[in-house]
């Protein structure tokens, strides 16, 4: 046994030409976990169910978007409700949306709209980690609950050497204190998401604010090129290619080192470098710089159009599985939590809304990403959910914001199988509470889970071996899904 550097045996139970350290050069390039061979453990007694489709493309706006200045307009109330902004005609007869959503109101013939989102919970923290998981939860279980996407990956693996949950980029922080809610909780790291930021280099949104402009450009882009895929110095593909052989012993080694409880947290991403590294479709498919310059305008230069343009590449690639990550932010601060209380140096929300960082810069992004997606043959096989915690308050506040709600907020869902040109579910005049019945995170989290196929019943086994079911709680909301593709 290979022992390390005179401090005992290996905690890697290989044998072998290759030494640790050739392990942790692969291994520091932090590839995903997902990568690992194989999925969670599962069984269910019930009939499976069909798909509607093949990949799941999350829009994760953290903060809390303003349900009533998008997609929710209450022209009719009182200014104090319905704010400044106007009011639009959507594709879809008798549909309005505010006057900052002009691109998704094209589009609204191929979104169904949910106008009744609804939970009891007005944390951010709380709220957040329920949306990402389906799964209502303590201040205490805030990490412990699995992402949508981990259970996703968990059970669906990767596919084309893409990891099978991504995060583009994965650096939002809600705080304070900032906390990372893209989690894998008890099915383990081996299932986290791969980050295309990585770890953030300011987890803190707010640090530094206070010295940048009260409206800072929104002509702003992200490096979104993965460092996993950036080779250490002395180390190409081709010579990672000739150590084919290291891959194949340090995967069963992994998976030895797992069941005997001796992997840690970046140990069990190593496995997964080599298909990153040696796949061009994989680093092509990372590569903005290949998109024609029309395409990148129309998505706009700003971080959340190169975000969704990442996304459609990475679905275009095979991506199971895609979050576009978009909300605490180190340039903008809190950019859907507007109450507007002085250190936010925001104006009244419906100036904000207009911004083309805020409502206006997203609804420019989605529109183009929809778009794109049904130019490509794309979105009759991807889900497209635009997802927060939760909406805002009916009554706009002393500061000229909006507070948290979480009684009544806006979704979208389109492609793979949702239903197209419709909205479900209405809220009361002044925006407050749904007047039927109202949907929460768990329901959310069932319709994309009847999407890719997966029952809520399935049981899941921790990695104490304990049986824990996808999703205890929550119901496919009807009307979302109106076909199947098998």
């Amino acid at each position: 046994m290979e022992r390390s550097e005179g401090r005992g045996p290996s905690r890697f139970p290989w044998s072998g030409p290759w030494g640790r350290r050739d392990l942790l050069r692969v291994g520091s390039m932090a590839v995903a976990g997902s990568l690992l061979p194989g999925g969670a453990t599962a069984t269910t007694t019930s009939e499976p169910v069909s798909r509607t489709a093949e990949s799941v493309l999350i829009l994760w706006m953290a903060g809390g978007v303003t349900h009533i200045d998008s997609f929710d307009p209450k022209p009719d109330a009182p200014e104090l409700i319905r704010g400044t902004l106007g009011t639009i005609a959507t594709a879809v007869p008798g549909v309005r949306f505010a006057e900052c959503l002009p691109g998704l109101a094209r589009q609204a013939d191929r979104l169904t709209v949910l106008r009744s989102y609804s939970h009891d919970n007005n944390d951010h923290f709380q709220s957040q980690a329920y949306a990402l998981s389906g799964r209502k939860v303590g201040m205490t279980q805030l990490t412990t609950e699995p992402n949508v996407g981990s259970v996703v990956s968990s059970l669906r693996g990767p596919r084309r050497d893409l990891p099978g949950y991504i995060t583009v980029p994965g650096i939002t922080r809600p705080g304070p204190p900032p906390l990372n809610l893209f989690v894998a909780g008890w099915l383990g790291e081996a299932h986290a998401p791969f980050a295309v930021g990585g770890e953030p280099k300011q987890p803190d949104f707010t640090a530094g604010l206070s010295e940048k402009p009260a409206n800072p450009t929104s002509v702003l882009e992200d490096s979104l090129r993965p460092e996993a895929l950036i080779l250490p110095d002395g180390l190409d593909a081709a010579r990672l290619t000739r150590r084919a052989g290291l891959r194949g012993l340090m995967e069963q080694a992994l998976r030895d080192a797992d069941r005997r409880g001796l992997l840690g947290a970046v140990e069990s991403h190593y496995a997964g470098a080599f298909r990153l590294l040696n796949s061009p479709e994989v680093r092509r498919a990372f590569d903005l710089q290949e998109e024609p310059e029309a395409t990148r305008a129309a998505y706009g230069r700003t971080k959340i159009g190169g975000r969704c343009l990442l996304a459609r590449r990475l679905i275009e690639a095979g991506a199971p599985f895609v979050m576009v990550d978009y909300g605490y932010d180190p340039d903008y601060g809190n950019l859907w939590d507007n109450h507007n209380v002085p250190a936010q140096r925001f104006p009244p929300i419906g100036e904000m809304a207009l911004r083309p960082y805020h409502l206006a810069g997203m609804d420019r992004a989605f529109a183009a990403l929809i778009a794109d997606l049904a130019a490509r043959g794309l979105l009759d096989s991807t889900l497209v959910v635009f997802l927060t915690e939760f909406g805002r308050t009916p009554k706009i506040n002393t500061g000229g914001g909006r507070d948290h709600w979480g009684r009544a907020g806006s979704l979208f869902f389109a492609g793979g199988g949702a239903g197209a040109g419709q909205v479900l579910g209405a809220t009361d005049k002044q925006g407050g509470s749904p007047t039927g019945r109202g949907y929460s995170p768990a329901d959310v989290a069932a319709t994309i889970y009847q999407a890719v196929g997966i029952r809520t019943d399935t049981m899941l086994h921790d990695r104490q071996g304990r049986p824990l079911a996808v999703l205890p709680d929550g119901e496919p909301i009807p009307g979302v899904l109106s076909s199947r593709i098998r």
